[in-house]
């Protein structure tokens, strides 16, 4: 007797061009998915008859309504839950900005590895960049300016002439004259909570049992939530919450259901410890923990007559989430007591080198909702709840996005 083993289970998602209608089995978009677990499962509703009986016993139990939920669970990188991002944030990803060439662009650095990169004429913010995303320069030729060249750098204060930032693997802004023929472009592309426009994924989703040649294949799934969780130490990790409406079983020929997923990403897992974290665009090196979760607030009903609910309806998007900072002065805490609204920014890299993969987030918006101090004979640490809002003054012709959160990743092409 053959017992299956988690080692043996295999993640395939594709996207469905309908609901109602089942990935096809050599389905485009289907790829195997990276995991720490899936708890994806199939339920019913069952009924209990509540007759009053004189044998004083239950004499009926029904199945009813089907549906399906779970979770899953892996560790962040670049390239490895594109599908997923981009069903909870409701938008196709999308490229960012690219400058033309210039030889106005002088270079110059500020304080560690930040700097600025400062033009004459043109416009930053016409290109399309934002505050939050990570750019690469190319084109920098005198001298050692060259180092300039293919890093990331993190955009945290935007004008028309004037990008400031800071090269996430730490190496400063090489300063160097206007001259050279320069471009600036952001690397991959980006996915934010459109204004309108909004898209409406449905996924099958298929638990592929090697070792036992069966499947189970979840379909008309849609992503409920994402969870991201940095710590100060260890990987980083992401939650996507799911809800759909059915399975069915396949067996021996039929499994596995997908007949060729791509592979799964190879990128690196992204940790805390590579990476740079803004608020209100100044650095923050005293932040011991973030959490963040976006709530599509999905919901579905059932109907008479049918043991599958019709649909799964979209609610609102909600963004929240956590900061533990060291309680060095008054700053975060009065964040929270005068209502301010803040920016937070923040990019992590699988790798300390120049043109490293990397995620970033950005949210535009920003109210604290607590400063709860704790005690003991350590560093003190401020736990700092938070909501992110729609950013009411962002758009095409400023420079951040008009959205709640924007999230960037740099394998996507």
């Amino acid at each position: 007797m053959t017992i299956a083993k988690g080692i043996e289970k295999k993640l395939v998602i594709a996207l469905q061009t309908a609901k109602g209608t089942i990935a096809a089995v050599n389905a485009a978009s289907a790829i195997y998915l990276r995991r720490t677990s899936s708890t994806l499962d199939f339920k019913k509703e069952t009924y209990q008859s509540n007759e009053m009986r004189t044998d004083k016993q239950v004499a009926d139990f029904r199945h009813g309504v089907r549906s399906v939920d779970g979770t899953i669970a892996g560790e962040l990188a670049p390239g490895s839950y594109q599908l997923l991002m981009a069903a909870i944030m409701r938008k196709a990803w999308a490229a960012g900005g690219v400058s033309s060439a210039e030889i106005d662009v002088t270079a110059a650095p500020t304080t560690g590895a930040e700097g600025t990169f400062t033009q004459t004429t043109g416009s930053y913010i016409t290109d399309g960049f934002k505050v939050g995303d990570v750019v690469r320069w190319s084109g920098f030729a005198g001298g050692t300016a060259t180092n300039n060249n293919a890093h990331n750098f993190l955009i945290t204060g935007l004008t028309a002439l004037v990008m400031t930032g800071v090269m996430l693997d730490g190496v400063p802004v090489v300063a160097d004259a206007a001259g050279d023929s320069v471009t600036v472009t952001v690397v991959g592309k980006k996915l934010w909570i459109p204004a309108t426009g909004h898209t409406d994924d449905y996924f099958t989703i298929e638990h592929n049992y090697s070792d036992l040649d069966l499947s189970e294949v979840f379909t008309d799934c849609k992503v409920n939530s994402m969870a991201v969780k940095l710590s100060a130490t260890g990987m980083a990790t992401i939650d996507f919450g799911m809800m759909g409406l059915d399975m069915v079983p396949k067996t021996s020929a039929n499994a596995p259901y997908f007949t060729s997923p791509a592979a799964a990403g190879t990128a690196g897992v992204v940790a805390a410890v590579n990476g740079a974290i803004y608020v209100q665009g100044v650095k923050v090196a005293l932040i011991t923990g973030m959490d963040f979760n976006v709530a599509a607030n999905l919901s579905s009903e059932p109907v008479v007559g049918s043991n599958v609910k019709p649909e799964i309806f979209s609610g609102k998007s909600v963004v929240t989430g956590n900061m533990t900072v060291f309680f060095e002065d008054a700053t975060f805490r009065d964040y929270f007591i005068n209502e301010t609204e803040v920016s937070i920014n923040v990019a992590f890299t699988t790798s300390n080198a120049a043109n490293a993969d990397f995620l970033a987030i950005s949210l535009p918006r920003v109210k604290v909702g607590g400063a709860s101090k704790d005690d003991g004979e350590k560093g003190l640490i401020q736990t700092m709840p938070f909501t992110a809002l729609f950013n009411t003054a962002g758009g095409a012709a400023v420079n951040t996005e008009a959205t709640t959160i924007s999230i960037q990743d740099s394998t996507v092409a």
